[in-house]
């Protein structure tokens, strides 16, 4: 099983070598943060081959990308009338009450 660790991006900075040798040699996963928010990925290249080659996501995938592929076979008048009523639907929407006070 591969081991994850985090790394903040300076440590990543200081440390890319030996990181680069961890993930291509020992397969590790190097998870790459800024202020404590994951921002990228060091994978070894056997990991990156095996997500190259899957499915873009899993069946019943959420998210953009899934929806990206979806669109393909629609008529270009139905997406026109999908993207009309999302942008009435926006126009109807009054969002909810927000207190900024402390």
């Amino acid at each position: 099983m591969a081991r994850t660790k985090a790394v903040s991006a300076a440590e990543a900075r200081r440390r890319f070598s030996s990181l680069v040798a961890e993930v291509g040699y020992a397969g590790h996963r190097v998870i790459i943060e800024r202020r404590g928010r994951a921002l990228a990925a060091i994978v070894s290249m056997v990991d990156l081959e095996r997500l190259e080659s899957g499915p873009a996501q899993p069946s019943g995938g959420r998210g953009a990308l899934a929806l990206a592929g979806a669109w393909r076979d629609v008529q270009e008048e139905k997406l026109d009338a999908v993207v009309e009523e999302i942008y009435a639907r926006r126009e109807l929407d009054t969002g909810r009450p927000v207190n900024l006070e402390p």
